[in-house]
């Protein structure tokens, strides 16, 4: 993958989150916030989820209360490079951990 590739599914895995976080209709509130290679999940508590972008790595790397984790795209799939699981998934658990509520992004 090159630099412009990356920046590409990158840039569209961006727009997921947006469009998924704007589409979620929990009863905790969710902002979405995207300031150049960085997006952040503000929840009402004050916890933050910031996902960015490490471009030398070609990965995404997410930061939430429960820890970091860096993701490699896999057949067409970000997984995290060190338990294998899938970048939808721990945004959702951490999403329901710092919510406080069930958060399906499907």
């Amino acid at each position: 993958m090159n630099d412009s590739e990356f920046h590409r599914l990158a840039d569209g895995l961006w727009q997921t989150i947006e469009e998924r976080i704007d589409d979620y209709d929990g009863e905790t509130d969710i902002d979405c916030e995207i300031n150049g290679g960085v997006l952040t999940l503000s929840f009402e508590n004050g916890s933050k989820i910031i996902i960015n972008r490490q471009e030398p790595l070609h990965q995404v790397w997410l930061a939430t209360k429960q820890g970091g984790y860096h993701f490699d795209l896999r057949d067409d799939e970000w997984v995290c490079d060190r338990t294998g699981e899938k970048f939808w998934t721990l945004l959702e658990n951490a999403c329901t951990h710092q919510a406080g509520e069930a958060v399906n992004f499907r």
